[in-house]
């Protein structure tokens, strides 16, 4: 029991580490006004990078959740505290989609 007093104490610590919040990007912007044909399609394009980083971290969280899951087995259920359910890159996701749609539109009025 005294072993597992300090365990729990390092696994509930490790928990706050994760995953990441959501850092969700607005769907329109002051400066989307400004914004010229050239750069809403660079804008775009950037987004497009960044959800495709989203995908290939969503995928790797996928694994780890799973690797955390089968490992608390056993570990009797230490690991458990390491699943991330945060869902940030989906949020990211939705968002970047979102604005991605909104410069679609912008386009399609300026250019």
């Amino acid at each position: 029991m005294k072993r597992f007093v300090p365990l729990l104490g390092a696994s509930l610590l490790l928990s706050a580490c994760a995953g990441r919040d959501a850092m969700p990007v607005t769907v329109s912007n002051a400066q989307d006004s400004t914004m010229n044909c050239q750069m809403i399609q660079a804008e775009m394009e950037a987004n497009n990078n960044t959800l495709r980083e989203l995908s290939s971290e969503k995928g790797l969280k996928v694994a780890q959740n799973v690797g955390a899951g089968v490992l608390g087995f056993f570990t009797f259920g230490l690991t458990w505290f390491a699943m991330d359910f945060k869902n940030a890159a989906s949020t990211d996701s939705l968002a970047l989609q979102n604005r991605n749609r909104y410069l679609g539109a912008l386009a399609a009025q300026r250019c």
